[in-house]
């Protein structure tokens, strides 16, 4: 029964469309296409514009993805290899990865390799967000090319890869599965000409605009929260900006001006959502080294002719709340920034990439990384991807051992935790930030957690409320790789910074317990790191963290 309600927890927040095409495409296959290639509309000539993505062959042969290097032999859906894996293997985005330009006849062999590996509608490379990928990637390459050095089989697969995505568009999944779809139609009809080319590049505009106006919010979010999604899909929206500024085609014209106020919002939200290193702060699934950076996206801006906001060092303590998205930054001189989860998990109908992590928060002093929360390594539905989604992998507080938003099957939430009384006050010596969700009101205490965040110049005080009954509460801090921790009493800590930097940590209101743990900086990484395990003596908990202000 316990299983039963967990599904109608989760099948309840579905759209209808969701649930009538994930029935639809279970009964309906995507049929050959057989109709001749259509004609090239040559609006695209010679792509060009900036690249991030770092090659993972030199040789066709071997491949590296997400930590892992292993030789494919011509087997591209080998059972010997994860699903990811496999993906990014059939996403083929070294035809535009740094310096691809340079390895034309590698381009080739990866493109000849794929038709030859991959018959029409078999194996994992004809799943939608595939094609997806692949099609803006060979539309890309494609247009680098002279006439002449395009075989007619490569604008013939290219042609029933695009039909084969028409018939399968992950209105299943919604999000950023079916932009990644709408960004594909509309590369292959700038690519295709003739009444087939404008009805791939009418469709996918109309997705576009529509998912566009859904996904990202007003402060410039995208609407899954993930730090490592927003960025990806910011370079989906700058893909289509240069798409417009290479062709000058009337129908991208009346569009141009949103797309760019869009990424320009997006950036400075994600300025907002970076540590003083300039790399991605770790909420909801989110890693390094999968999306762009801010950098790389700061500088395709430039290249757009986009002016890109300037981040800036504070000169006194700072607040702000990012209201559409549901999170907060208070920024110190001197380097120091703290980023607080006060978010939905959402959108409530898709919320895959989300995690149990509600009021978690991480913390930088003196541009190094301190408390973090665990990031991701893998996807998938075992133990360990559930483990890195729960309460307890992040900087936040624990009931009865349950989580406070029922993540479960790699990428599901049955009932979720909801903000309540969010509100930030500022005077001119400190920021006062508070926030509470419900998560734990499901269980028998109808608990609610209350945490409030008070900055100072050269402090930040955390303090959780218990409000109802419960056996245990556990509250974690989990600490970057690099502090070193020393115990000074039982409830006492000096934390040393690499730099020399010294913080101490006083903590009142719990037996404190430190303990091993991972950090996952990547996909395939995990780092040892320690946390400390915060055993609640009674409804409230005080975590200070004082440092020298010079």
């Amino acid at each position: 029964m316990k299983k039963f309600f967990r599904l109608l927890h989760t099948l309840r927040y579905l759209k209808a469309r969701q649930v009538l095409y994930r029935i639809y495409y279970r009964f309906r296959k995507p049929k050959p296409y057989t109709k001749p290639a259509p004609y090239q509309r040559n609006a695209l000539v010679d792509w060009s514009a900036p690249a991030f993505m770092v090659p993972s062959t030199h040789d066709g042969k071997t491949f590296t993805f997400l930590g892992t290097t292993a030789q494919l032999n011509a087997d591209w859906n080998s059972a010997e290899f994860p699903k990811l894996w496999l993906y990014n293997l059939h996403y083929q985005d070294d035809l535009n990865s740094v310096g691809a330009e340079e390895d034309r006849a590698l381009c080739r062999q990866l493109v000849d390799g794929w038709i030859t590996a991959n018959p029409p509608l078999q194996g994992n490379g004809w799943e939608p967000y595939c094609i997806s990928l692949r099609v803006v990637n060979w539309v890309k390459w494609l247009s680098r090319l002279k006439p002449e050095e395009i075989k007619p089989e490569w604008v013939e697969s290219l042609a029933s890869q695009v039909d084969a995505l028409d018939q399968q568009l992950e209105y299943h999944i919604l999000a950023n599965h079916l932009f990644a779809n709408a960004k594909a139609l509309v590369f292959a009809g700038v690519f295709f000409g003739g009444q087939q080319g404008d009805y791939w590049l009418q469709k996918g505009l109309k997705l576009v605009d529509q998912e566009v106006a859904e996904q990202f919010l007003a402060d410039g979010a995208h609407y899954e929260l993930s730090p490592m999604y927003h960025a990806i899909l910011l370079w989906d929206l700058a893909d289509l900006i240069c798409l417009q500024q290479n062709t000058k085609l009337p129908w991208f014209q009346q569009r141009s001006a949103e797309w760019k106020q869009r990424f320009a919002a997006g950036l400075q939200w994600l300025q907002s959502m970076v540590h003083p290193d300039q790399d991605l702060s770790f909420f909801n699934d989110a890693t390094l080294g999968i999306a762009p950076t801010l950098s790389d996206l700061t500088g395709y801006a430039e290249y757009l002719g986009i002016e890109a906001p300037v981040s800036t060092a504070v000169s006194q303590l700072q607040g702000r709340l990012l209201v559409a998205s549901g999170y907060a930054v208070i920024d110190w001189p001197a380097n120091h920034r703290l980023v607080a989860d006060l978010a939905c998990v959402g959108p409530d109908y898709q919320p895959g990439h989300a995690h149990a992590d509600t009021l978690s928060c991480e913390l930088s002093l003196f541009g190094q990384r301190v408390f973090v929360n665990s990031g991701i390594s893998q996807y998938g539905e075992d133990a360990e991807r559930h483990r890195q989604r729960s309460t307890a992998a992040h900087n936040t507080l624990e009931v009865d051992g349950e989580n406070s938003s029922e993540v479960w099957a790699g990428f599901r939430v049955a009932r979720r935790a909801r903000p309540l009384d969010v509100d930030m006050r500022q005077g001119d010596e400190h920021v006062v930030l508070n926030a509470a969700h419900d998560g734990y009101r499901r269980l028998a205490g109808k608990v609610t957690h209350q945490r409030q965040w008070l900055a100072e110049s050269a402090s930040l005080t955390i303090t959780d409320e218990l409000a109802g009954r419960y056996t245990h509460a556990i509250a974690y801090w989990h600490l970057h790789p690099d502090i070193g921790l020393v115990r000074l009493s039982d409830t006492c800590f000096e934390l040393k910074l690499p730099q020399r930097q010294v913080a101490r940590l006083n903590i009142t209101g719990a037996d404190v317990e430190v303990r091993e743990s991972t950090w996952h900086p990547g996909f395939g990484k995990s780092i040892s790191n320690q946390k400390l395990v915060l055993k609640l003596s009674g409804h409230t908990l005080k975590t200070q963290v004082e440092w020298s202000s010079d």
